[in-house]
């Protein structure tokens, strides 16, 4: 099935962000001339996604208000409301499934800055879940998974080339199908579906940042400000 919607995970509090995320939620803050989650719906559609659902929690109204329920080409905006206590990436995941019209999907985090090109995603899953890794940041050093070939597989001594989760990956609804509402991480189901082989990936050597501390917010909009002046 044509891949044709995708989530962006925007509930999370930013709690390293604060205070500037106890008035503004994080996926609203500005790196150059846009939002974090502006340059994501941008990004989603123009690789030909027509439905964006996004979970909201913390501050949910400013980024209804900011985004609304339709942007360029009609996409259609949809909100997946979690309460206060935000549920997590896999139980925010999972609470928005009946709102997600295509199987698999697209899912980034609300809170990274990339050029990544979605549209490399829009092809035949032929597995759970397919993640984009990257180069193992300062904050992350040992990294997350692996790579064997197109395989993701559980980093050990064998395959000491480590690299970190993006934020960005596609998923089948049946990843989720044994799960209960509720709030969990997302990781323990990929862990068990990379120790089943049922994970795909790919290394992406592109612009890459996650914006979750005040040191990488100042490196993200320092950064935003030299494309900005370049051209680029």
């Amino acid at each position: 099935m044509t891949i044709r919607s995708a989530m962006i995970l925007a509930a999370g509090r930013g709690e390293r962000l604060a205070p500037l995320t106890d008035a503004i939620p994080k996926p609203l803050l500005k790196v150059g001339p846009r939002c974090l989650i502006e340059y994501h719906r941008d990004a989603l559609i123009e690789a030909g996604v027509d439905q964006i659902v996004i979970n909201v929690a913390h501050l949910a109204d400013m980024i209804i208000e900011r985004l609304g329920h339709s942007a360029q080409n009609d996409t259609q905006i949809c909100y997946s409301r979690e309460p206060s206590e935000a549920l997590e990436t896999g139980g925010g995941i999972h609470n928005a499934l009946p709102l997600i019209k295509s199987d698999p999907f697209i899912v980034v985090n609300g809170d990274i800055w990339t050029d990544y090109n979605f549209a490399n995603l829009r092809k035949p899953l032929t597995k759970l879940a397919h993640l984009v890794l990257v180069q193992n940041p300062d904050h992350n050093p040992k990294g997350d998974f692996s790579l064997r070939g197109s395989d993701v597989i559980a980093n050990d001594t064998d395959h000491p080339l480590s690299l970190t989760f993006s934020g960005i990956g596609v998923y089948r609804a049946e990843l989720f199908e044994k799960c209960v509402p509720g709030r969990f991480a997302l990781a323990p189901l990929l862990h068990q579906a990379i120790a089943a082989g049922t994970v795909s990936g790919e290394m992406y050597s592109g612009r890459w940042m996650d914006v979750g501390s005040p040191v990488n917010l100042r490196l993200a909009q320092t950064k935003a400000e030299e494309l900005f002046k370049s051209g680029s």
